[in-house]
């Protein structure tokens, strides 16, 4: 999944000569979903959005604030162009997610981000329409992001495959004798040392 966010002073989006949504100072969000793009994708953009620090504080002091804590606005417009491939110099949107399926899957984005802030400041184009979205940049600031997600390359796809089958089978087989021996001599000689299993904790890091 790819956004681009830029910090506004006011965005508005137009179909045909209605204007059907407008914001003041925030964030304008153009999001383009991949046919790859799952729910934890679409989790890491929503908190990102949120919680960029992209505006000054009460001090004056820059990119000290996210948009929530500054209590501004979010205009977010599905933008399937940015999962464009050039061949050549044509563009090709094959790895844009259909829109039968990137419509309900946009409009849950949406829900994510007013449940986590507030939903009279969450405003949104018309999914599927030719929009004119009008943007009066502040600063200019943009930022490109884009989600963790898992490799495209088959051949890459093939080989974590392989190395998660070997890994499945390491555990399926449990310890060797020869490591349950050791395991036993070194209990035998410190009956009070830790083998170590116990402390192993595996983290998690937030990206």
């Amino acid at each position: 999944m790819r956004a681009i966010i830029q910090r506004v002073t006011r965005a508005t989006v137009t179909v045909g000569e209605e204007q059907i949504s407008s914001v003041g100072r925030g964030l304008c969000i153009l999001l383009g979903i991949s046919a790859e793009d799952t729910q934890k994708d679409a989790d890491y953009i929503v908190r990102k959005i949120l919680n960029l620090r992209l505006f000054e504080d009460e001090n004056g002091r820059a990119w000290s604030k996210s948009v929530m804590e500054r209590d501004f606005e979010v205009l977010c417009v599905s933008q399937f162009t940015l999962q464009c491939i050039l061949k050549g110099n044509k563009p090709d949107f094959h790895s844009a997610m259909p829109a039968e399926l990137a419509q309900p899957f946009y409009n849950s984005i949406l829900e994510s981000m007013r449940s986590a802030y507030k939903p009279e400041h969450i405003k949104d184009g018309e999914f599927g329409a030719y929009m004119q979205v009008h943007i009066q940049n502040d600063g200019p600031v943009t930022i490109e992001l884009t989600s963790p997600t898992g490799p495209t390359d088959p051949r890459q796809l093939s080989k974590q495959e392989k190395q998660q089958q070997r890994k499945e089978k390491t555990r399926s087989k449990g310890p060797s004798e020869s490591s349950r021996e050791k395991g036993a001599q070194r209990y035998r000689q410190d009956p009070n040392a830790s083998s170590g299993a116990e402390g192993d904790v595996s983290s998690e890091r937030e990206t």
